[in-house]
């Protein structure tokens, strides 16, 4: 597992697309976001060492965010790359009236994982 301090480790690596979306107009912009990303989630989960595709929508602060997150090898791989289709998706999304702010952000993430215990009622 990668450090990046001696108690700072990370598991995986994740790609944002970011972006503020208007309330105008019924919320327009951030439909039109959503067919965007709609039309490549599946080839971002379809990615080698695809570990999940996440979206976060704040409706207070109006953010939009895609989060795609892998293996640190695949990452590097798809990093490579230039991550496709990114600019094909950046470019499409700012041409929506209406969308500001378009970024992007790499991050390293590790999971604390929640053991669920069941009790059965006997």
């Amino acid at each position: 597992m990668p450090d990046i301090t001696a108690n700072v480790s990370f598991d995986k690596v994740a790609r944002e697309w970011r972006c503020k979306w208007s309330a105008d107009n019924d919320k327009a912009s951030l439909t039109e976001v959503q067919k965007v990303m709609e039309s490549v989630i599946g080839d971002l989960k379809a990615m080698p060492g695809c570990l999940s595709v996440q979206r976060v929508v704040c409706g207070g602060c109006l953010d939009y965010k895609l989060i795609t997150q892998l293996s640190q090898k695949e990452f590097d791989e798809w990093q490579e790359k230039a991550f496709p289709p990114e600019a094909e998706v950046l470019d499409k999304i700012k041409k929506i009236d209406g969308v500001t702010q378009v970024e992007t952000q790499r991050f390293a993430l590790f999971s604390y994982i929640v053991s669920l215990l069941v009790q059965s009622s006997t």
